[in-house]
This record gives C-alpha cells, sequence and structure tokens, in this order.
C-alpha cells in the first residue's frame, strides 16, 4: 500500500483485525526498519499458529540503513526514489526462505479511488473541505488550505480550519510510535482510537444496473482571464 515515509495507510489496515488470528497479521511500516531474521520467524509463527499469515506492506519499508527495500531507481517531481515492487520482493523471500506457497496484490488506484465504499465519515468531511476551498478562493486567500482540525475528547469531533501550505507542502506526519505496537508489526489500541472514527458511517452511492453512478462533469472551459505570466 502507499505510504514513503509514513506507515497510515498500512497502519489503517490493521483496523481489519478485530480478534486474535484475524487479517493482517503482520504490518510492515516505513517507520519501523525492517529485520529480515525477525519477519520471517514472526511469518513462520503465525502460519504455525493460524495456518497462514496476511501480510499488509507499507511500500516505504526501509532497511536499517535507511535505504528502500524496493527502489525502482527513478525520481518523481520532487526527488524522491520512485518506489515500486515491494510485495513480490516480500513474497520471494517468504518462497525462498520458508518455501511457503503465496500470492501477492498491489491496492494500487483501489485504495484512493474506491467510492463506492468511502465511510459517512469520509465522505462528509470531503464535501466540506471542498466547500471550504471554494470559500477561501472567493475571499481571496491564497497559499493556505482548509484542514480537517480534530476536537479535543474521547467523543469523535472535528471542525474545518485554515492552514498555510508553507507548513504542509513536502512535510510528512509519521505515525507516533505509540501507534505501533512494541515488537513493530501491528498496530495499538491508541491507533485504532485515532483510526476508528475515521471509517464510521456508510455512504453508498446510487447503483444502476449493477454499477455506482457519480457525477460527470460538463467540463466546459472557461475564457482566459488572466495575462501571460512571465517569470
Amino acid at each position: 500500500v502507499m505510504g514513503r515515509h509514513a506507515g497510515w495507510i498500512a497502519g489503517a489496515a490493521g483496523l481489519a483485525a478485530e480478534q486474535e488470528g484475524d487479517a493482517p497479521h503482520i504490518i510492515l511500516f516505513p517507520e519501523i526498519a525492517f529485520n529480515r531474521e525477525k519477519f520471517l520467524k514472526k511469518v513462520k509463527s503465525c502460519v504455525k499458529k493460524f495456518g497462514y499469515c496476511a501480510v499488509v506492506v507499507s511500500e516505504g519499508v526501509q532497511n536499517a540503513d535507511g535505504s528502500f527495500l524496493a527502489e525502482a531507481g527513478g525520481k518523481d517531481a520532487f526527488g524522491h526514489a520512485q518506489l515500486g515492487g515491494v510485495a513480490p520482493f516480500i513474497a520471494d523471500m517468504i518462497k525462498a526462505e520458508l518455501g511457503y506457497k503465496y500470492h501477492w496484490a498491489v491496492a494500487d488506484y483501489l485504495q484512493r479511488s474506491a467510492r463506492h465504499i468511502a465511510s459517512a465519515t469520509d465522505v462528509e468531511q470531503a464535501y466540506a473541505v471542498g466547500a471550504a476551498a471554494v470559500e477561501f478562493a472567493l475571499a481571496g486567500k491564497t497559499a493556505v488550505m482548509p484542514a480537517i482540525v480534530r476536537g479535543k475528547g474521547k467523543k469523535y469531533s472535528w471542525s474545518i480550519g485554515e492552514a498555510k501550505l508553507s507548513d504542509i507542502a513536502n512535510v510528512e506526519k509519521m505515525m507516533p510510535r505509540n501507534y505501533i505496537s512494541r515488537d513493530g508489526f501491528h498496530i495499538t489500541d491508541a491507533a485504532r482510537d485515532y483510526l476508528a472514527p475515521l471509517i464510521q458511517g456508510e455512504d453508498y452511492p446510487e447503483y444502476k444496473n449493477g454499477l455506482p453512478q457519480y457525477a460527470r462533469l460538463k467540463k466546459v472551459l472557461e475564457k482566459k482571464k488572466l495575462k501571460t505570466w512571465r517569470s
């Protein structure tokens, strides 16, 4: 799953494990240096105990020296290393060292485009930040973006705030260490408390002939209003 240096998406997968034995059994976070021997021992233990082992791997899993397990060689627009191939890398390692059969899959665009299973909380917040962005633009605000501000207290609450782009662009927020289990292979109760409210509620789109129906933009071009910019 996505996550170069921050394991939020990988960690969120841990919510599916509601009781002992539920998948995923192992989560590999970019915040935790990969230890080959420790990982293989954990896989072997899970297979012996549960009969199989499901592993969620963040694309940014790193060795102790900071190198990525699956660096593809190229660079993105920010100069970051292009990542790819961590799933077959881990699968081949398990096959070679433990002899287990395996199946690997890459979530790819599904992890960021599956609107049909988005939570009601997610949809509500998505509309709210979109509306706020338009309001900011109409108010003439620049170099800022809407931000979801989490309220304090045990009961989940949120509001829309304003954040400077200079404080956010090309900056990463890592998973706190207390959100990751002591052995580094799963999430803690603290992580569950933080993540669980974000997946609450169902808000399925309308369906027609078995297919979800989404709004289709007319894509009408607006006449150019700004003068040609020269640096």
